[in-house]
């Protein structure tokens, strides 16, 4: 169907922000504290060491470094994911609710666990859209699609509240005008560096019959890295409307590569899985 081919190409863009999750800070540190005039039988006490705001420089330069650490020591990862999308010019929707595995270096496969709604929605919108993930994957793509100094120009805009925690916001704009790459804004934790939230327009298209797609992107850390929590992303098009497409991350459990390697503790927590779009 021509639509369905439409609709593939539309969402061909969606996901590509995510796919290589930049990394977290790790966890404050604590020191021990202990009054010496004290008698020797008074116990000591853990008090957190109080944290220190990062200058703007300095924060982009720590997510940097956590980009460059979680491409190099992300052994594998799992997740539940669930997928709702829209076509509101057909009232037709539908969701998907995944198991979601990952294996360095560039292995990707979902379980499937339910699905609710319209099945042309399932197969033509979010069957397509997760091979999309899985082949970003598997052909590498990751480096040239990252939110990083290689890719992109950061013009610093100042501290802002987001979620009640202080952020530095930069503007950030593509080396190159290259499909995956976006124009927008990016949001790092000021006290880690750790990336918080995106957001902005993809600056080329997968497709002309497609106008534009926006999307907002948030982030979580889980065992010291970074991870994509909740995308939303809404695509124009010149002949089916608007396609909507929201995607939550939950329970994750993330792994190194040095974990993964240590015998004793090896589990088989990702395993092949070959995912069919059909119903």
């Amino acid at each position: 169907m021509k639509n369905s081919a439409l609709i593939s190409l539309v969402l061909s863009g969606i996901l590509v922000v995510g796919l290589t999750a930049p990394l977290a800070a790790a966890g404050p540190g604590v020191f021990p504290f202990a009054d010496v005039s004290a008698p020797a039988s008074v116990p000591q006490l853990n008090i957190p060491a109080p944290k220190a705001r990062m200058s703007s420089d300095l924060a982009l330069q720590t997510y940097e470094q956590r980009l460059q650490r979680q491409v190099r020591e992300l052994g594998e990862y799992n997740d539940i994911t669930v997928i709702d999308a829209e076509l509101p010019s057909t009232a037709q929707k539908g969701r998907f609710r995944v198991q979601r595995m990952f294996l360095a270096p560039k292995s990707l496969a979902f379980k499937a666990i339910d699905f609710v709604g319209d099945g042309f929605v399932k197969t033509n919108v979010i069957a397509r859209l997760m091979q999309s993930e899985v082949d970003h994957v598997q052909k590498d793509d990751a480096q040239t699609t990252s939110i990083s100094a290689t890719n992109y120009k950061f013009n610093y805009k100042g501290v802002e509240d987001l979620g009640g925690k202080p952020v530095h916001v930069y503007q950030v704009k593509p080396r190159k005008k290259r499909v995956g790459l976006f124009k927008g804004k990016v949001y790092l934790d000021a006290y880690s560096g750790s990336m918080i939230r995106a957001e902005g327009r993809m600056v080329k298209s997968p497709s002309i019959f497609i106008k534009k797609v926006d999307f907002v992107q948030e982030y979580t850390e889980v065992a010291g890295f970074n991870f994509v929590t909740r995308i939303h992303s809404t695509a124009e098009t010149r002949v089916i409307g608007k396609a909507v497409v929201n995607i939550t991350h939950s329970d994750y459990q993330a792994r190194t590569i040095a974990e993964l390697q240590a015998p004793a503790q090896r589990t088989p927590s990702v395993r092949a899985v070959s995912f069919s779009g059909g119903n």
